[in-house]
């Protein structure tokens, strides 16, 4: 997986009125954990554009002052409510030898033959959680679409790797292929007409045979007569 580096300065005093003044300041307070201790730096908020704002997945190494580099992964993120300025990052810290978590963007590959004939392209898991080495991290989980007719889909288990673990069920639906819901309207449609159809030709003509009246009783809906 790429990585992106963020250059840092690591905080000695972590208050409100220190981390407002980072902010203030253009910085964005943040932590790494999963170490022998947290660290506590700050960054340029610029520094976050291509990890944060982007669809796909990166892991970063934090580069301090002091010289030290540390690999990790964005755990979580924090937003102003209504500026959409970021406020806090906490990272956490990767090692060669431990496994990690993280969301993964799924890849689709070719076009589906399903939707040429008409039908649609539902999406419905773009990211799926995955767990490995860090070097086993994929940037993409790639879907292949090219045979997908229409009513065909794609399961977890159709794209897994050896290299790392999926952690959702073998049968969860990654991506499908489903008929036009104008093609299901009109083919619905078609069956009714072709009952109505039926019914005309089946009703008595005038001259024809009709029911008699008085006759023989009309059974209910328990299939009883009425009395």
């Amino acid at each position: 997986m790429k990585s992106i580096t963020i250059k840092g300065s690591q905080r000695e005093s972590v208050g409100k009125v220190a981390t407002k003044a980072l902010r203030n300041a253009g910085k964005v307070p943040c932590v790494l954990y999963g170490g022998d201790r947290p660290i506590h730096f700050s960054a340029d908020e610029l520094s976050f554009k291509n990890l944060v704002y982007t669809p796909n997945v990166y892991t970063a190494t934090i580069e301090l002052e002091s010289g030290e580099k540390l690999n990790a992964i964005l755990q979580d993120i924090q937003f102003h409510p209504v500026t959409d300025k970021i406020l806090h990052i906490d990272f956490y810290q990767l090692f060669d030898d431990k496994e990690v978590t993280m969301n993964i963007p799924v890849k689709l590959i070719g076009n589906a033959p399903g939707v040429m004939n008409g039908g649609v392209l539902r999406f419905p898991n773009r990211h799926l959680r995955v767990k490995a080495l860090p070097a086993d991290l994929p940037d993409f989980i790639n879907a292949k679409i090219s045979k997908l007719k229409i009513g065909d889909k794609i399961f977890v288990e159709d794209v897994k790797d050896d290299a790392y673990s999926i952690l959702h069920p073998d049968q969860m639906v990654v991506v499908q292929v489903r008929m036009a819901r104008a093609a299901i309207v009109d083919e619905v449609e078609e069956e009714e007409g072709e009952e109505g159809a039926e019914g005309e030709e089946g009703t008595p003509t005038e001259g024809g045979d009709k029911p008699t009246q008085g006759g023989d009783k009309a059974p209910t809906a328990e299939g009883n007569t009425k009395e």
